[in-house]
């Protein structure tokens, strides 16, 4: 499956972006979003079964994230709200290897795509 994120920009603390992540090929997985600031790990944000039923967060998101999928449109979302300086990282959007597991691991993700960098400026 091919990923393409999309969506980032600059936006002031407090504020809301929506990012997408536009699927092709294989698209029956659970998908994932992951971020990585500089100098740091990489972080896992939010995971969406195949229907869409079942979702999680990471600690530091949530509350204020919310991912979504419409699978018509192959196409999956995250909805940021209440932006911190520290969500800033480039987001990447991921599909997972085996649709009947939401996963906060990467391991557990085999597709990725190129990312899409977020800054929020205090």
């Amino acid at each position: 499956v091919q990923l393409q994120a999309s969506g980032g920009g600059l936006v002031q603390a407090g504020g809301s972006l929506r990012l997408s992540c536009a699927a092709s090929g294989r698209t029956s997985s659970t998908m994932g979003w992951f971020r990585q600031a500089p100098g740091k790990d990489r972080e896992f944000v939010a995971a969406i079964s195949w229907s869409g039923g079942s979702t999680t967060y990471g600690d530091s998101v949530k509350g204020r994230f919310t991912i979504s999928r419409d699978n018509a449109a192959n196409t999956v979302y995250l909805q940021m709200n209440s932006l911190k300086p520290e969500d800033t990282a480039v987001y990447v959007c991921a599909a997972g290897r085996d649709w009947r597991v939401v996963s906060t691991s990467p391991g557990e993700y085999n597709s990725w795509g190129q990312g899409t960098l977020v800054t929020v400026s205090s």
